[in-house]
């Protein structure tokens, strides 16, 4: 779902551009309280992974294909907050080095992907974890993708229909997005739940949701406890997503940077070519003569290569290697940061 400059009129890009950036801010902020070396890690690898597996188009309709967005997938291994950051990184790179969504559109899809994408998925995960009293979290991480995704193009419709650049039916535009991705989100939801749950099983206390996991499953306990008196209530520690088991995080670590090299430099050559699912609203409806190309559009990198004649599988590397160096380099050095305030702060 990368939306392409001119699409949505000036001030409509400029208004996603500040709250995207008041957004982003604001989890960078609330970020620092999970930062150690070992959460770096494993954000830069899930940024990583995110990115490659973007690249991979699979089929959803004929002539229509989707990709994954990653936000609830992001969310549900290192927490809402990082995940923010690692899809805004991964939107950030694509823009600039692979002219993969517009530059004025940015905070456009960082508002859709980033922001509602991964907050609206792990609050519908955290939601299935409190009725199912935290059993299932790669399934509820598969429900929050789910939800992700037709949301998250319910508000572009929604952005379209009041700033978009091209008079269209209000009614068709929702109808056609909202069908099209809920298909998408099928996938999406397939592809969060495989991962997740290859995480849980090779690294399990590394992910984020197994924290949600098992505060709503101690909380379960509690009402019935308190039904027999004298019973002891010993619910399972939540745990701190700061505090993950070392070796935990270094299997996930390579499990995440196998699956990104593998997706990126193998499986990118087999992608579908079909347009995706805003590009085939887009043409359906009438707005696609809309777009704008891309001011870097005759860069080597653009279209992951194409442009330049390289092949994508080296393009997909070298996405890979640019957002997994801008991850850690980023964190790591808010990480600094952190410590060095804390560190010259007054004593209470």
């Amino acid at each position: 779902m990368h939306v392409p400059d001119h699409f949505l009129n000036d001030p409509t890009s400029a208004t996603t551009a500040v709250v995207s950036l008041a957004a982003v801010g604001y989890a960078a902020y609330r970020a620092r309280e999970d930062l150690t070396p070992r959460r770096i890690a494993l954000t830069a690898a899930t940024t990583g992974f995110v990115f490659a597996v973007q690249m991979l188009n699979y089929p959803v309709a004929a002539g229509t294909s989707g990709h994954l967005m990653g936000g609830a997938l992001a969310a549900a291994l290192v927490g809402p907050w990082l995940g923010v950051l690692s899809v805004t990184l991964v939107l950030l790179v694509q823009s600039l080095v692979f002219a993969d969504g517009g530059l004025t559109a940015l905070g456009t899809n960082v508002l859709l992907m980033a922001v509602v994408g991964t907050l609206v998925g792990w609050a519908a995960t955290r939601g299935v974890l409190r009725l199912t009293r935290g059993r299932g979290a790669a399934g509820a991480a598969g429900v929050g993708a789910l939800v992700s995704v037709p949301v998250s193009a319910a508000v572009f419709a929604g952005l379209f229909a009041v700033g978009g650049t091209v008079p269209v039916p209000v009614g068709e535009l929702v109808g056609q997005m909202l069908s099209v991705h809920a298909v998408i989100g099928l996938g999406e939801a397939l592809i969060t739940v495989g991962v997740v749950g290859l995480v849980l099983a090779v690294a399990p206390g590394a992910a984020a949701v197994e924290g949600v996991a098992r505060s709503a499953a101690s909380r379960a306990v509690v009402p019935d406890a308190a039904a027999s008196p004298g019973t002891a209530i010993s619910p399972r520690p939540v745990g701190s997503l700061a505090a993950a088991p070392a070796g935990a995080v270094r299997r996930a670590v390579l499990a995440l940077g196998s699956g990104a090299l593998l997706a990126a430099v193998v499986v990118s050559s087999f992608a579908a070519a079909t347009p995706d699912g805003l590009e085939a609203t887009a043409a359906s409806v009438g707005f696609a003569d809309a777009a704008r190309d891309h001011a870097f559009a005759g860069m080597p990198l653009a279209d992951y290569g194409e442009a330049g004649g390289i092949f994508v599988g080296v393009a997909g590397l070298v996405g890979v290697a640019l957002v997994v160096a801008l991850t850690a380099g980023f964190l790591a050095t808010a990480l600094r940061a952190t410590t060095r305030r804390a560190a010259t702060a007054p004593a209470a």
